[in-house]
């Protein structure tokens, strides 16, 4: 059931990402996704100069003339939405939380997708499948990811990405755009995302805060693992802490960074610290410029 406070924070966010969709990036989105595959459109008589590789031998032997099977790009799209909501989320110290922006930018690509005329659905996950929604058109449908990603209170704390991978690898049968979203506090996900992104086009959000690159000198603290409750103590007047909690993460991006490249999908880095709408639009352009060479 929604609550009065849900309500306005749906309607407030869907008059912000609306006005950025159609005023920033409706057009970058689509030349983007123009289609992931070929559907038959017809057959027709061959003519000199088609190619012979598209000849139909079926209807060439029943009629006694060379035809051709002729297709089009499948100008549909289905778009799964993944975001992580496990506890490590519920961290900003700008202006919103990482699970904020997640559903945001989540909110953004769904009225993307509408805009499209795609087919839109939504996985929420933690360290277990949350909530599924196949993917559906309509506007009231995309409402109702909208409220969700933005309202949903989950059951878990901790992250299991590649459940989550394994649960699309079971239920997405048609080829679809994956939009990964996570600060991927995790591991052993890997071998699913490269079995995930052979078989679809996959894009990872990595949603993260200037404050865990940058550790401020404030004495003595406890930091609570937001995922598993464990607490530590330390001593970040020290520059020699401060310095290896800084690389520690640095690292641990840069490592993630190219396990994803090697995984063979696309990466969106998304900061609570900074706008994300110049970030998509670069990379809705790269993927033009890319897919204009012939690469996808």
């Amino acid at each position: 059931m929604l609550t009065e406070e849900l309500m306005q924070k749906v309607r407030r966010l869907q008059i912000i990402t609306g006005r950025r969709v159609d005023e920033l990036f409706a057009g970058e989105y689509n030349s983007a996704f123009k289609g992931l595959g070929m559907e038959f459109a017809e057959v027709r008589e061959y003519q000199p100069g088609d190619d012979i590789r598209t000849i139909d031998w079926n209807v060439t032997a029943r009629t006694g003339v060379p035809h051709i099977k002729r297709f089009k790009e499948e100008r549909e799209l289905t778009v799964m939405l993944v975001v992580d909501l496990s506890a490590s989320g519920l961290f900003g110290s700008i202006s919103q939380f990482k699970s904020e922006l997640a559903a945001e930018l989540c909110a953004v690509l769904a009225l993307a997708a509408t805009r499209n005329n795609d087919k839109i659905g939504l996985l929420i996950f933690t360290d277990r499948i949350e909530l599924h929604i196949p993917p559906k058109k309509g506007v009231r449908h995309v409402q109702r990811i909208i409220r969700e990603v933005l309202g949903f209170e989950p059951q878990g704390r901790g992250t299991k990405v590649a459940l989550a991978l394994d649960h699309l690898l079971a239920t997405l049968k048609k080829k679809s755009v994956v939009f990964l979203v996570s600060d991927f506090v995790d591991d052993d996900f890997l071998v699913p995302l490269r079995i995930l992104a052979r078989r679809h086009d996959v894009v990872t959000a990595l949603v993260s805060d200037p404050r865990e690159l940058i550790t401020p000198n404030v004495g003595m603290i406890e930091l609570e693992d937001a995922e598993t409750g464990r607490i530590i103590t330390f001593d970040t007047g020290a520059k020699r802490v401060r310095r290896e909690l800084n690389q520690r993460e640095t690292e641990r991006r840069d490592q993630l960074a190219s396990d994803l490249c090697r995984a063979g999908v696309d990466i969106i880095p998304v900061s609570t610290g900074t706008p994300y709408v110049q970030a998509l639009i670069e990379f809705f352009r790269t993927r033009e410029r890319r897919r204009k060479r012939g690469r996808r």
